[in-house]
């Protein structure tokens, strides 16, 4: 029997390397992928961070902004998954709900955190407020350029599943190689496993009758 680090986990990660590089190809070709993913993507953002915050959020107010934004946040983000799903035709009016939606997300996540730190003395850490400043800028970003539309963002998704694509490809040739490597000391009879095995056909039975006999004083 193979351990877990001689498993078959690299199958499943090429799998799933050719899957996430398929998708991210067809991210530049189908609108409505990119309209399902963003508002899937927002609305479960949202959605996760609500028993989080309201937990560990120590004034009432935040709770009350924090929950505002998230509500707005669902409401995006299903707007554009009833977009898809009721096949709307997205070349009418949609293209400035994605926009305009997706902006005001980043935007206003970034105001929130920053209303938290600023006036109301919650403690962060440096990636955070750098994570939010990007965020504030993303929305500004979005607001202001004229050509951004669901291509600019297929064509992020389709740069991020291609990175991962490597990422899990690279993995699983690290897997494979360690799978193989194992498998050739199998062969050659110089695994441990083998070795142990050997070892415990070379000990001498004992016969078990002999141990329970009493000792002799």
């Amino acid at each position: 029997m193979f351990k877990g680090k001689y498993s078959y986990a690299f199958l499943l990660q090429f799998i799933l390397a050719a899957i996430l590089l398929a998708v991210g190809i067809y991210f530049i070709f189908e609108k409505q992928i990119v309209y399902l993913v963003t508002g899937i993507a927002i609305v479960v953002f949202s959605l996760f961070r609500v028993y989080p915050l309201m937990k560990t959020l120590n004034k009432e107010v935040l709770r009350t902004i924090n929950l505002i934004e998230i509500i707005f946040g669902v409401i995006i983000g299903a707007l554009l998954i009833y977009a898809v799903a009721s096949d709307q035709d997205l070349s009418k009016g949609w293209g400035q709900v994605y926009k305009y939606g997706l902006a005001f997300v980043f935007y206003v996540r970034g105001l929130v955190f920053f209303t938290s730190t600023v006036f109301f003395e919650e403690k962060t850490e440096i990636p955070k407020f750098i994570a939010h400043i990007v965020s504030i800028t993303l929305g500004s970003m979005i607001i202001v350029l004229k050509e951004f539309d669901h291509g600019t963002v297929a064509l992020l998704l389709t740069i991020i599943s291609f990175i991962g694509s490597v990422y899990l490809g690279s993995s699983g040739f690290g897997n494979y190689k360690i799978y193989r490597e194992h498998s050739k000391k199998l062969n050659e009879g110089k695994s441990d496993d083998v070795r142990k095995d050997k070892r415990k056909e070379d000990q001498p039975i004992v016969d078990k009758q002999e141990d329970d006999r009493p000792y002799v004083s």
